[in-house]
């Protein structure tokens, strides 16, 4: 090719359907919210006793981020650090989080069935992006949503790259209402016009990641609004984590000259000086 002009989606965005996004804040129950915040209290006084240690700062990072999708089966945490007398490096307790039942349905998982009835009540199939860690939520949210009756289907990593866009084709003509999967998995190379409903029920913390996934149904081709949901646990590190992945998505849109103003970016209402310039 000789000449090659690039464009954004944006640029066509007259072609295509409306693109929504939606911040779903919600409020954790009794027994959750009691067990979080000793947890997080647990947390705080080990950053302060190892002032700069970064196990205990990764080790907080991650299970504050994980324990209300998944409060049991965590264990004890441990961290690391040097001990000068035996010159080596020694664990140490950083907390022990409280197990709670896997019986119940929390607060969380019960705004996601409900999401979940009112797309599919409009016909709507939809993907549900997952963010795991170590501990599989994956598993706990087939079981909960194959419990209400929803047919469910599951994207592992090991299913290769080349073949994801037909295992999504067999769900479809199978009958699956809801996929749920990693959103890395999804990243790129995959247009899911078949799911216009994308549900980040973890967004992780890479930008990358976040803004290539939640775009895989809003491609050429989408006949259908395209809706994008964020849930988060009200008052956790999940919320921190979303707000802050908010400035960096509007950082990042002012730097390209897009001021959207919705969705991620709307969260932090406080824009920085160099955003109100723009946006002016």
């Amino acid at each position: 090719m000789q000449l090659c002009p690039f464009v954004f989606l944006e640029d066509i965005s007259g072609e295509l359907p409306p693109y929504e996004e939606t911040y779903l804040s919600v409020p954790m129950d009794a027994p959750m919210q009691e067990a979080y915040r000793e947890l997080e209290e647990d947390m705080r006084k080990a950053l302060k006793a190892h002032r700069g240690n970064r196990s205990v700062l990764s080790t907080m990072l991650n299970t504050l981020l994980l324990y209300p999708d998944h409060p049991y089966g965590i264990g004890t945490l441990y961290g690391t650090e040097f001990d000068p007398e035996l010159k080596r490096r020694v664990r140490f307790v950083i907390a022990d989080p409280r197990d709670l039942s896997e019986d119940p349905i929390y607060s969380k998982e019960r705004r996601l069935i409900e999401e979940i009835r009112k797309e599919l009540a409009e016909g709507r199939r939809q993907v549900f992006a997952v963010y795991t860690q170590k501990h599989d939520v994956t598993a706990r949210l087939q079981r909960i949503l194959s419990n209400e009756g929803l047919r469910i289907a599951v994207l592992r990593a090991s299913v290769d790259t080349s073949k994801r866009e037909a295992w999504y084709a067999r769900q479809v003509k199978d009958g699956v209402q809801v996929v749920i999967c990693h959103p890395k998995l999804v990243e790129t190379g995959l247009d899911l016009l078949d799911f216009p409903t994308i549900i980040f029920y973890e967004s992780g913390y890479s930008l990358h990641t976040l803004r290539q996934a939640s775009r895989r149904s809003w491609r050429i081709g989408q006949r259908r609004p395209v809706h994008v949901k964020f849930l988060c646990c009200e008052g956790t590190m999940q919320t921190s984590c979303l707000r802050l992945m908010g400035k960096k998505l509007l950082v990042a849109l002012t730097m390209e000259g897009k001021f959207a103003g919705e969705g991620l970016q709307n969260i932090d209402e406080d824009d920085d000086m160099l955003s109100a310039m723009a946006r002016e």
